[in-house]
Order: structure tokens, then sequence, then C-alpha cells
């Protein structure tokens, strides 16, 4: 049994070990409880766990939108394919919090104050890039100038869908420039001309396959984000129900809300029409 383990290595004196790599000694020293209530952690590393998807799920999808805009889809796809399957890690991620009753949650409640999961400039930065576009979500960033002003660049750029729509357009298709030029702070309208470039590329999906498979990985990713916003939406009702939420929000009636927001709606409206 021995010999199997001498060739391993165990000085780590002048090299990486394992935990230095990954600065195990700080990531796992970074749950700082205010209160001793058996849950507290829990609710720390879940929320922890989320802005660590996020920072990766950001790292993908910007350096996707890049090459989107460079017209490289086959890179963009394998990035986007890692966007959605760290957003199905994310909305698993409440199944784990869900353990935790509305009497755990009251002991720690009052702890953290007014801070609330609302004030995620990564989930933020997201919902820019994905084209939910609203300038007030810029407000509870204005004392950090560094996280505002990489916000207000994503509000002021294109999205992966305004991107996507470039790509159509590329393709011959007849996308109104008021469409392509348009004011990129503002959310994306329905345009019967969007619709009808998909329409076309669904129709005729060996002509514009890179296009088809482009418009199924959108899919894939806004209904992975949905089913994480609806898996959030059953988590904070099943844990404080009707009650407004820490940042100030109506909680439970402001996510019903969010879950009515379509990010790429020529794409969905598609299947009807088809």
């Amino acid at each position: 049994m021995t010999d199997t383990y001498q060739s391993a290595h165990t000085d780590f004196k002048n090299g990486f070990s394992y935990g230095k790599y990954l600065q195990l000694e700080q990531l796992l020293s970074a749950q700082d409880c205010l209160t001793q209530a058996h849950d507290e952690p829990l609710f720390i590393i879940i929320h922890q766990v989320q802005e660590l998807w996020m920072k990766l799920i950001i790292h993908e999808l910007s350096n996707a939108m890049q090459h989107l805009g460079n017209t490289t889809i086959d890179p963009a796809m394998k990035m986007l394919a890692r966007v959605a399957r760290a957003q199905e890690q994310m909305a698993n991620a409440w199944e784990v919090l869900k353990t935790m009753t509305p009497t755990d949650y009251l002991e720690f409640r009052d702890a953290f104050g007014q801070a609330s999961g609302f004030q995620s400039y990564q989930y933020r930065l997201i919902e820019f890039y994905f084209g939910n576009k609203n300038a007030f979500m810029l407000r509870p960033h204005k004392e950090n100038p560094e996280h505002y002003a990489l916000l207000e660049q994503a509000l002021q750029s294109p999205s992966l869908y305004d991107l996507s729509i470039r790509l159509l357009h590329q393709a011959g298709f007849a996308i109104p420039t008021n469409i392509l030029e348009r004011n990129y702070a503002e959310p994306h309208v329905v345009s019967p001309e969007v619709l009808a470039a998909w329409l076309e590329v669904y129709r005729n999906t060996s002509k514009y396959w890179e296009l088809y498979a482009l418009g199924e990985k959108l899919i894939d990713v806004e209904d992975n984000f949905r089913r994480w916003r609806f898996n959030h939406l059953v988590t904070v009702e099943r844990v404080i129900g009707m009650k407004t939420g820490s940042g100030g929000t109506a909680g439970v009636p402001y996510l019903r809300r969010a879950l009515e927001i379509v990010l790429f709606p020529e794409l969905w409206q598609v299947r009807t029409v088809l």
C-alpha cells in the first residue's frame, strides 16, 4: 500500500499546493457569520457559491459576445454552452437553501440589515449582457466607482441578443437601421423584421445552420435563466412569505414580475409562427 503513494508530492515549501493554488485559506475563512444561528453559514455559503458561478458566467459570456461581435460563432457557442451548464448549477443551489425554514432564517435575518441579492453587481451585469437594461439599477452601485463604470458600459453597449441580430443582418436579412443602431441603454423592442429573419432561419436550418444553432443556444440560456429566477422565487416565498425583501423591494411580487421579462422575444415567437 505504501508503494502506491511513494511518488506523491508531499513537500510544497517551494511550490504550489492544492490549497495555495486555490487560496483555500482565504476562501474558507470568508464566511464571517454575524450570529450564532446554525443556518447562517448555509445562507452565506449558498450566496457566495452563486457569486462564484456568476463570475464564471461573466467570463464566458463577455468572451462569447466578443466572438459574436467578430462574427466567429463557433467559439462563442462553446462558451454559451458553458454558461448554460453553470446556470443549471446556480438553479440547483436553491434546493439546498430550501432546507432552511422560516424559523431558521429569523434567527439571523435582522443581523445583516439591508444587504440583499438585489445589490449584486455581478447579477446586474449578467442581466445587462442579456439585454434586460434599466438605468435605475445602476443606483445601488454608485458608491463603488469600479462596479458602476462596468455596469454603465454594459448598459450602453450591445447586448448578447443585439450582437446576434447583427449577425442576421450580416447574413443578408433586412434588419432596419433603427434596430441595428438603436439606443442600447433601452431594452430590445419586438421587431417584425427580426421575427421574419429568425423564421427564415428556422425554416431553412441547413442553409443557416450556424444561426439556427445560435438561436437554440440563446433559448437554452434564457430557459435556464428563467429556471433560476423561478427557483429563487419559490425559495424566497417558502422562507419569508410575502414579507418585504431585505433590500427594500416588494419581495415575492417583485420576483414574480421579473419572471415575465422575455430576453429574446422573437426566438420564442418564432415557435408559434413556424
